[in-house]
């Protein structure tokens, strides 16, 4: 397998955490993002939008969005797996993921910062509405998982919940947000990144960190 991906890039750190908890190996292609390397005619070619990650299967198979591609590698290799059984809890772990996947996450990426710069924005105004976006969708995650004992976000193995979250308090921490509101998060992280499948998928031991 081929991921292309960016070491700062959490939507590409969370795929590099769950093939590592699946023991999977891919060679990894970076692309920088602050450079534009993401719009190269070659790379658009096979994913459209321009973003990070990608997946080639070892079919030649192209998959894009993080997500999607946990799934595809949740379903083709089960074991371990990153969703429990129960129907209901699932639906929650997808859920959790969602809100940082979805609702979090893209508000405060690359893309969108530079769109607010482009449209005249001060530096500190775009600082501050990405670490608005992380207050909120941070905020959030910690009641969704409140009353849940733990130690990981749903029970006591990683799961998709836990490869969304650790990389999504990198970004927060990243925009000065003060992370220690969210003491229930904070525990599910912990655990997480003492795990060699987390440690070695985390921005700074990648190749192409800067």
């Amino acid at each position: 397998m081929r991921l292309h991906g960016y070491f700062r890039s959490s939507a590409a750190y969370r795929v590099r955490i769950a093939l590592n908890l699946k023991g999977l190996a891919a060679e990894h292609l970076p692309h920088h993002l602050r450079k534009g390397e993401q719009r190269a005619p070659a790379y658009l070619a096979i994913n459209p939008q321009g973003l990070v990650p990608t997946l080639e299967n070892d079919a030649g198979a192209i998959l894009t969005q993080s997500l999607a591609i946990i799934e595809w590698l949740e379903e083709t290799h089960p074991q371990p797996a990153l969703l429990p059984e129960d129907p209901l809890r699932r639906a929650r772990v997808r859920a959790f993921a969602m809100a940082i996947a979805c609702d979090t996450h893209p508000v405060q990426n690359t893309k969108v910062l530079q769109r607010l710069r482009q449209l005249g924005l001060a530096e500190d105004q775009v600082t501050e509405w990405a670490a608005w976006a992380n207050r909120e969708g941070l905020a959030a995650c910690e009641v969704l998982i409140k009353d849940e004992a733990g130690p990981f976000c749903f029970g006591d193995v990683p799961g998709m919940a836990d490869l969304c979250l650790v990389p999504q308090l990198g970004n927060a921490r990243r925009f000065g947000v003060d992370v220690s509101a969210y003491p229930r998060l904070l525990k599910a992280e912990a655990v997480a990144r003492a795990l060699p499948a987390f440690a070695d998928a985390a921005p700074e031991r990648q190749a192409d960190a800067e």
